[in-house]
């Protein structure tokens, strides 16, 4: 055997595939239900002759329920577990996708969104931190940003389905659709463990070296988690205990700055609102503005695999960069192209500036979804400590949705304020701001395990500097 093969770590057993997969189907329906209202709400605002408020209302309320959502989760994934709180999601998402599709009124349809948000904010604060308590350190990258790929593929399912429907205005099936995969991920959920670390937090420890000897390559590798784990929960305190350590507090912030960062670059906006940014661009025909709908999410998907395959490869900070460097070119150039095409508003179909606007938006999107959708999750979901975990990625994800709430709920009152030019330029801006944050408080934490990271902050390092 040569030294080279001697240090080759062990394959990956099917089991660690199997569970990323499964658990990622949260972020199927995550994506569902941020892509099923761009298409339904113009048939819905129609029907109802509703105005912007209303219609922003209709967007935004689920995302108010994900805020509440995320701050319930916490205590539910701490009593009962992971793998509970995300059975809990799938029955919230079958129920509330049902409710959608029945609402008799603009206000009963608010309402119902409100309590599906509950299960997209249990499932995006429960998804990610499942993942990352699961999967081998060398792989933990690429199986988080799988959660962000299924987003990204429920959008384009959503977005086609839709485009499906928009013959015949049947908004009601596009919201009813998604009570089928929310059905498959119950199921799916019943067959997977609780996490091991969690075990091992509420003293399961047999349990959870019996789930950990399923996912790692080798008993050396099993032993090796189990020394940290054990060794981390030697470290008293936790839950809001830890508020109390100004270590926690430094990395509770990069949480927070990292998720308000994600939210402005501006990414939703594209997905919730895509017909009425397709028809400021110059496309006025309702088959161009959902067949451009569908063309970002399909780039959407496509451009999250450039993370997967290179986020435990490259790592996680030089990425982020890039990303929002890519994001702050693309939104001040279809500012620009924005700008233009009032002059050439008399032409009858689009063109130099309109095509000009909607490429820059193709590369907004493959900006975000190589960078800031998926390496965002993948930081929270590493940063924290295992006994301030819960509480850490409530916080940010919260921080996550309320953010999004915010950009959702005054968009279309920014366009009518601001221009459509100006605001774009605005969000180009804001994405200009956090190559700062990326440059100078982001730590590198690909390859380097959970609890090494947690030791470092406790010892008091630059938030920079704990990972690798």
């Amino acid at each position: 055997m040569t030294a080279q093969n001697a240090i080759q770590p062990p394959p990956l057993k099917a089991a660690v595939y199997v569970t990323a997969f499964i658990a990622a189907l949260a972020g199927l329906l995550f994506g569902l239900d941020i892509g099923v209202i761009s298409g339904a709400l113009p048939f819905i605002t129609k029907e109802y002759a509703l105005n912007n408020t209303v219609s922003e209302w209709i967007v935004s309320s689920i995302l108010a329920g994900a805020v509440l959502g995320t701050f319930a989760s916490a205590p539910v994934s701490r009593l009962w577990g992971r793998k509970t709180a995300l059975l809990l999601s799938a029955v919230i998402f079958v129920l509330g996708s049902l409710g959608s599709a029945l609402a008799p009124s603009p206000a009963m349809l608010i309402g119902v969104r409100f309590f599906l948000g509950l299960a997209v904010g249990i499932a995006s604060f429960t998804a990610p931190l499942y993942l990352a308590e699961m999967a081998p350190q060398r792989v933990r990258g690429a199986l988080i940003s799988m959660y962000q790929l299924m987003i990204t593929i429920g959008i384009v399912l959503a977005f086609l389905s839709d485009t499906a429907f928009s013959y015949g205005g049947h908004w009601r099936w596009m919201l009813g659709v998604l009570a089928f995969p929310a059905t498959g991920m119950f199921l799916g959920m019943l067959a997977l463990p609780q996490s091991p670390r969690w075990l091992f937090l509420v003293g399961r420890k047999t349990e959870g070296r019996e789930v950990l000897s399923k996912l790692c390559g080798s008993a050396a590798e099993l032993d090796a988690e189990v020394a940290e784990i054990e060794h981390t929960l030697e470290r008293p305190g936790g839950g809001f205990a830890l508020l109390r350590n100004p270590n926690f507090r430094r990395v509770l912030l990069l949480g927070f700055a990292l998720q308000v960062a994600q939210q402005f670059t501006g990414i939703n906006i594209m997905m919730y609102y895509a017909p009425k940014i397709f028809s400021v661009a110059g496309f006025a025909s309702t088959q161009h503005q959902m067949f451009g709908t569908v063309l970002i999410g399909v780039v959407n998907m496509l451009a999250t695999f450039i993370a997967i395959g290179c986020v435990d490869k490259f790592g996680r900070k030089p990425i982020l960069a890039l990303g929002f460097m890519v994001m702050a070119f693309s939104l001040l150039a279809v500012g620009a192209a924005l700008w233009m095409i009032p002059a050439a508003a008399t032409i009858p179909a689009p063109g130099l500036w309109q095509f000009l606007a909607v490429g820059f938006l193709i590369l907004f999107i493959i900006g975000f979804s190589m960078s800031a959708g998926p390496i965002i999750w993948v930081l929270c979901s590493e940063i924290y400590p295992l006994a301030g975990r819960d509480l850490g990625i409530t916080v940010s994800t919260a921080t996550n949705w309320f953010a999004n709430m915010l950009i959702g709920a005054t968009f279309l009152t920014a366009l009518d304020t601001l221009g459509n030019a100006q605001t774009f330029w605005c969000f180009g801006a804001l994405n200009v701001g956090f190559i700062f944050l990326v440059i100078f408080f982001c730590p590198e934490t690909k390859g380097v395990s959970l609890e090494k990271i947690e030791e470092r902050l406790m010892e008091g390092r630059p938030l920079r500097q704990i990972g690798r």
